[in-house]
């Protein structure tokens, strides 16, 4: 409930961008930035993985949650002068943003601790995607709540621009009322751990904060599979999160982008559990599985960057098209992000797992910083950020394709454990 809250607020002003400039004056850099606070918010990760092996999850869950608390009610703060409330959202985005690296990092951290081997990917999968379908519900609570501009006769009316700001506000204070309500619940009752572990690897002995750097950073397999995760995730997390300012362009309306990134999400959720649940039954597949979701992310994405090109290549551009591509390249993308978690732990083991995933998310968000910096100077034209998609999934295709998979965590629990 934590991630999906996260992703949420997060995810708040992009499929809104149209009337959050109307209402509160939002430029298209502003948009950016909101989004581009979510990667900045890592800068410190390397902290909360440092709290999460030392201090365990209770208290990284507790301050987590209580920097989302104090960032979603930045926003809610009722300023009449413009200019300070938009320092006021941005200051929000920015705490929700810190909260990025325990959301993202703890899963298979939380399922080694609490699940037996058969479970894990399955609890990881749930785990991780949580916070992408928050993002999602962001795609269809925004659009549903807040009428788009264009959507009335008198584009600059006093009282449509109000009228907008009154939904926009709504949608801030029910936001912060989450948050408030899952910080309220963890502080009642968050256990760190449960009364006996659920496996070896669950009681086993972990290496140092210092040694696991050291491990990870020598680790050739690692750093090819790190790299694999995060330059299409990144990329992909970028450009989903400003997909409405893209669409623009080329006359998809407010409504329609929420939908698309909604059904992208969902789909990615959906199918990633499966395949986590797949990984759980017959072990040892995990780069199989991988390779065929970013085979598929690879041929979707280009499908969709040549389809916005219509004028060059004569593709219809329809509706139905656009729904098809990005929906299917959320699906094939999401999904294995679990998988992916699952294969940096067994590579990686006994590093601690919120190490190890601390790092590649960092990655992530760098690669997504990257991106959205560019955005910042650059969001009038939008083909060289679709080019950048089939781009990455080809790249991280090649780079499992190299990878040798290995399940040292896997053979302990099982060889061992009998």
């Amino acid at each position: 409930l934590l991630g999906f809250a996260q992703g949420l607020v997060w995810n708040t002003w992009g499929p809104i961008q149209n009337s959050a400039r109307l209402a509160f004056g939002f430029s298209g850099w502003d948009i950016a930035l909101l989004v581009f606070w979510g990667p900045i918010g890592f800068a410190p990760c390397f902290f909360f993985m440092w709290l999460m092996d030392k201090k365990g999850l209770r208290v990284t869950v507790l301050l987590t949650s209580s920097l989302m608390v104090l960032g979603a009610g930045l926003r809610c703060v009722p300023v009449s002068d413009l200019e300070i409330r938009k320092k006021l959202i941005h200051g929000g985005q920015l705490l929700n943003g810190l909260a990025g690296p325990t959301v993202m990092n703890a899963a298979p951290f939380l399922s080694t601790t609490w699940f037996s081997p058969d479970e894990r990917a399955t609890a990881t999968a749930i785990a991780s995607l949580l916070n992408y379908l928050g993002s999602a519900a962001a795609f269809l609570v925004g659009p549903l709540v807040v009428p788009p501009p264009n959507g009335t006769a008198q584009l600059g009316a006093p009282s449509n621009t109000q009228h907008i700001k009154d939904r926009i506000e709504a949608v801030l204070y029910a936001e912060f009322g989450m948050v408030s309500l899952i910080f309220s619940a963890a502080l009642a009752y968050f256990p760190s751990r449960p009364p006996f572990p659920p496996s070896v690897a669950a009681a086993s002995q972990r290496l140092s904060y210092r040694r696991s750097f050291c491990r990870l950073l020598s680790n050739f397999r690692f750093l090819m599979i790190a790299l694999a995760y995060a330059i299409p995730l990144g990329v992909f997390s970028g450009w989903s999160g400003v997909l409405d300012l893209i669409l623009t362009p080329i006359h998809v309306s407010q409504v329609d982008a929420g939908w698309i990134g909604f059904w992208s999400i969902v789909g990615g959720c959906v199918v990633g559990i499966a395949m986590a649940r797949f990984a759980d039954f017959i072990r040892g597949m995990l780069k199989f599985i991988l390779l065929l979701l970013l085979s598929g992310a690879t041929l979707a994405s280009t499908w969709f960057t040549l389809t916005c090109l219509t004028s060059v290549t004569h593709l219809p551009l329809t509706t139905a098209t656009l729904y098809t591509s990005c929906i299917l390249l959320g699906i094939f993308l999401n999904s294995s992000v679990p998988i992916f978690f699952e294969l940096f732990v067994e590579t990686v083991y006994p590093v601690p797992e919120g190490i190890s995933c601390g790092v590649v998310t960092f990655l992530s968000n760098v690669f997504m910083g990257v991106l959205l910096f560019f955005l910042t100077f650059y969001h009038t034209e939008f083909s060289w950020f679709n080019w950048c998609l089939p781009g990455s999934c080809l790249l991280s295709l090649l780079l499992i394709l190299c990878f040798r998979e290995s399940y040292d965590r896997l053979y302990l629990d099982v060889v061992v454990s009998v």
